[in-house]
Parts: structure tokens; C-alpha cells; sequence
């Protein structure tokens, strides 16, 4: 299955994207730590009441103390951590808005979870990675830090950074053998998404329309390129993005 023996680490896994790649990692063998703010031992629960080795911690990717909690606890439950997919971020709780309209306080969180939070949690990964002899990052950005959409400009931004980081990263952790890649999503209807209908109302339809796949995507449609990015078919590949979002932008 290819992840055989691996241990993975997925923040924001608890739903959505999240949850889907948790699954897909479980699927091809990998064991898997699910940090999430809200719901992650409920959902490590469901992955083992399937058959997989799964656990669930309570984790604030903006706090130094817990992603340094969420490594130690990948080596605790399961002998060490290789595979990190940096997935948690604040996007589907945002109304979308003019710049001048975005207040500094909104934009600072967005800022200290979408890209803060992926440094910390790459820093805490790197000693258990090292001591593994390598490993596989995987960060979420978004097809949004090619197209420069209006309206969001704190979350383009933020992901716009986590698109120079993963380069920044590859670069810098190539020569320890840990390789960092990015997967952009197109607009998805993930739980989150789904609950916030001002962001569907907007986005929806203009999405699906610039789409040469012209339907809905759904979180499922990106675990294949989460899962290539972690297991050994990428083991060439670093400071990567791969946009997924059914051809409406070509990268």
C-alpha cells in the first residue's frame, strides 16, 4: 500500500480535507496522528473502529507548546514521525470582504494559524523526522496564490506565503532528507465550507464555472495527490505545487 510502517501526523484532521487525508493516509498503511482543535480523538476513534492504528490530540498549530506536544506524542503512540501534512487553517469561518474592510485583529489570526502555525509545526517535526533519517512534509495551500482572488486578501496572502515557504523549506531540509511539497485546492465543499452559506453563495458558482471539470469538489479529491506527495513515487520530487482544482488554473 506504500505507507506501510510510516507515521503520519495530520493537523486540522478531525473533518473536511482533513479527515479525508487521515483516511486515505490510514488506508496505505500509514499510522496516524489526527490534531485538530475540536473533535480529534472522535475521529481517530472512527479510523480505529475501521481497522486503523489512529490517535487524537487536541492541538492549536498558532501554540508553540502544542505542536511540540503533537511531535512527542507521534513518537509516544507510535515510535516516531515521518510524514506531516500541514492542513489546519482558517479559511471556511471568513466572510469575504474589501481589504479595507478586513479588521487587523482577523488578519493577524489568520496570519498566526495559515502560516505561523505551519512553521511551528515543520520546527517541532524536525528532530523526530532527522531521527527517522528523513521524511515527507506536505503543506495545504491554495490555487487562490496564483489567481490573486479579490475579497480574501488576508487568506491569499497567507497562502501565498505558504507556497514560499515549502519552497524556502525544500531547500533548506533537502540535505536531511526530508522533502516539503505543496497541494493547492481549488474551492472545496468541505464540512466547514458547507457551513458558512455567504462563502457558498459567493464562490460556489464562479468556481464551477472557470472549471474545466465543470462539478463540485469534494475533500476525497485530494488525497491522491496528498498520499503521492508522502509515499515513495515522489521520493525525486521537492519544493513543489501541485494545484488540484478540476483545470481551472493551469500551474
Amino acid at each position: 500500500m506504500g505507507l506501510e510502517g510510516k507515521v503520519a501526523v495530520v493537523t486540522g484532521g478531525a473533518r473536511g480535507i482533513g479527515a479525508a487525508v487521515a483516511r486515505g493516509l490510514a488506508e496505505r498503511g500509514a499510522r496516524v496522528v489526527i490534531a485538530d482543535l475540536d473533535g480529534a480523538e472522535e475521529a481517530a476513534r472512527t479510523l480505529r473502529d475501521a481497522g486503523f492504528e489512529a490517535a487524537g490530540l487536541r492541538v492549536d498549530v498558532s501554540s508553540e507548546a502544542d505542536t511540540a506536544a503533537m511531535a512527542a506524542a507521534a513518537e509516544d503512540a507510535f515510535g516516531g514521525l515521518d510524514i506531516l501534512v500541514n492542513n489546519a487553517g482558517i479559511y471556511s469561518s471568513l466572510t469575504p470582504k474589501p481589504f479595507a474592510e478586513i479588521d487587523p485583529a482577523e488578519w493577524r489570526r489568520v496570519m498566526e494559524v495559515n502560516t505561523l502555525g505551519i512553521f511551528l509545526c515543520c520546527r517541532a517535526a524536525l528532530a523526530p523526522m532527522t531521527r527517522r533519517g528523513g521524511g515527507r512534509i506536505v503543506t495545504i495551500s491554495s490555487g487562490v496564490a496564483f489567481k490573486g482572488n479579490p475579497f480574501m486578501a488576508h487568506y491569499v496572502a497567507s497562502k501565498g506565503a505558504v507556497v514560499s515557504l515549502t519552497r524556502a523549506l525544500a531547500t533548506e531540509l533537502g540535505p536531511r532528507g526530508i522533502l516539503v511539497n505543496s497541494v493547492a485546492p481549488g474551492f472545496t465543499l468541505s464540512d466547514g465550507v458547507l457551513g458558512n452559506p455567504t462563502l457558498v453563495a459567493g464562490v460556489k458558482e464562479p468556481s464551477l464555472r472557470n472549471r474545466v471539470l465543470a462539478r463540485d469538489m469534494l475533500p476525497e479529491d485530494l488525497v491522491g495527490a496528498v498520499c503521492f506527495f508522502a509515499g515513495p513515487d515522489s521520493a525525486f520530487i521537492t519544493g513543489q505545487t501541485l494545484v488540484v482544482d478540476g483545470g481551472a488554473y493551469y500551474h
